[in-house]
């Protein structure tokens, strides 16, 4: 994709704006501004300028003092007394210069040495309020920057786990549609060359479009339509399999792959399970914040048996509810019901807030 211009300026001067020498350099500078404007002397200007000037410098060696050394030595390492000790005793040093430099530059006006004097106390608590509040910034800032890089790690786990779990998702369904596949071309049926069209759809729709974060509602039903006449195929006469959708599709966006694994439990084992005749009924139901997806299927009297050190339902299951909890927390319910004969799932996906925003 093409960039614009004006983009890539705007990135580069954000990039300078942040680094840390423009941006403490730009503060400084507009705390000059403000105090000199502030600043209500008889003397004019650049007499307020300069001084607020010397303020600036003394402010900047007491901030920089604290930030640079007593915090990362003695506040970071919990020594409260110490640094408590030395923030004061840096003050105490570095009020009385400042003093000093004013009481000399001030050597033609009598009047201002006299009141430099006699606000000493109050010069030092400025100072000390000034370093004290560095402090406090300095607090705030690393705690937001550890919120932040906390938040950053936090997606990116949940990025690394989404792909993982999409990435059992295909070759999962690729598997079990081969061997599909494989089971009709050994009857030698005229039915293949369908087949394999519905595959490579299927195929395109899993390799590219899958990737994005979001898909169609549309092209996730045109998926399972697809998966369901394969099925049909496959399954032959003894299955009844049915399909409804209801409300109106358009534009409505849904995390990819979502009902597959649930289809696929009903036909692993439900469908294929059984010798004689099964049933697979699904409905799904759509409004435009909210999508239901409803399917049962029956089950054998007797269910094939499984590896005990298995989950129940194999990787589609488990799956796909770690994918919902990722994807839409708080914005689902999922309800199972197993009964003897039969095993139904209840899926409703409130799709009206966005989808937890993860690049996957």
């Amino acid at each position: 994709m093409e960039k614009h211009p004006h983009t890539s300026k705007a990135d580069r001067v954000y990039k300078f704006l942040t680094r840390r020498e423009v941006y403490h350099s730009l503060f400084w500078l507009m705390v000059l501004l403000l105090l000199t404007l502030f600043e209500n002397t008889r003397q004019g200007f650049w007499f307020t300028l300069s001084n607020e000037l010397i303020n600036i410098l003394f402010y900047g060696l007491v901030v920089y003092f604290n930030l640079l050394y007593l915090i990362p030595n003695y506040l970071t390492q919990k020594k409260f007394l110490t640094y408590s000790g030395l923030l004061i005793l840096a003050t105490l040093i570095i009020t009385p210069l400042k003093v000093l430099v004013f009481y000399f530059k001030f050597s033609h006006l009598p009047q201002l040495q006299a009141d430099l004097l006699q606000n000493m106390n109050w010069y030092f608590l400025l100072t000390f309020i000034i370093a004290g509040s560095s402090t406090v910034f300095k607090i705030i800032t690393d705690w937001l920057r550890h919120l932040r890089e906390r938040q950053e790690l936090q997606t990116q786990t949940m990025q690394s786990e989404l792909r993982f779990l999409k990435s059992q998702i295909n070759p999962h369904f690729l598997f079990n549609t081969l061997n599909n596949l494989y089971a009709l071309t050994l009857k030698k049926s005229d039915e293949a060359p369908e087949i394999v069209l519905k595959l490579s759809e299927m195929m395109r729709y899993m390799l590219y479009e899958c990737n994005e974060k979001q898909v169609l509602l549309s092209k996730e039903v045109s998926y399972i339509r697809n998966y369901l006449d394969l099925e049909r195929i496959r399954q032959g006469k003894n299955a009844v399999i049915n399909f409804e959708v209801n409300g109106r599709i358009s534009d409505q966006k849904i995390a990819p792959l979502m009902f597959i694994p649930f289809l696929e439990n009903s036909f692993k084992h439900g469908l294929s399970s059984r010798i004689g005749e099964g049933f697979v009924n699904i409905v799904l139901n759509v409004d435009e914040n909210t999508v239901h997806f409803y399917i049962e299927n029956s089950k054998s009297d007797a269910p094939p048996s499984r590896d005990p050190s298995r989950p129940s339902g194999g990787i589609g299951l488990v799956n796909i509810h770690r994918r919902l909890k990722l994807l839409y927390p708080d914005h689902y319910e999922l309800d199972i019901e197993d009964s003897p004969n039969t095993y139904a799932v209840n899926l409703l996906l409130d799709i009206e807030p966005q989808i937890k925003k993860l690049e996957v």
